[in-house]
């Protein structure tokens, strides 16, 4: 059974910065690409980041969160992380992990195209 575990998410002040982490398991990791979605109290799921399979030579960042965010894989420890900076109050939100086997050499930003999921790590910013 496949499995992504985050971590990483806690109460952090606005203007600091959190790093997330996703450690995969029972899965071919560095041929799926992988991706971070959000999902803030009453509102759907919002991309994040994502980033392609192997290398992970391209990326793709949502409008949101662009130039506070950096994605990143470690293929030999099958992980994905999450470097967030300047943390705003409107960044909180549940944080999931995501794989996308299908997309391969893309970074999509297309929530229909991941098929497996964490159960999310909880990032609160306080004003």
């Amino acid at each position: 059974q496949v499995q992504l575990v985050e971590s990483g998410g806690e109460l952090v002040q606005a203007g600091g910065s959190l790093r997330l982490s996703c450690v995969v398991s029972n899965f071919n990791f560095i041929r799926s690409a992988m991706g971070w979605f959000r999902r803030a109290p009453g509102k759907q799921h919002e991309f994040v980041a994502a980033i392609s399979s192997m290398s992970g030579e391209s990326t793709d960042i949502g409008e949101s969160m662009k130039g506070r965010i950096t994605i990143s894989r470690d293929n030999a420890k099958n992980t994905v992380a999450l470097q967030m900076n300047n943390l705003k109050p409107e960044d909180t939100a549940v944080y999931y992990c995501a794989a996308s086997p299908r997309s391969w050499g893309r970074a999509s930003s297309l929530i229909y195209e991941y098929d497996y999921w964490g159960q999310g790590t909880s990032v609160t910013v306080s004003s």
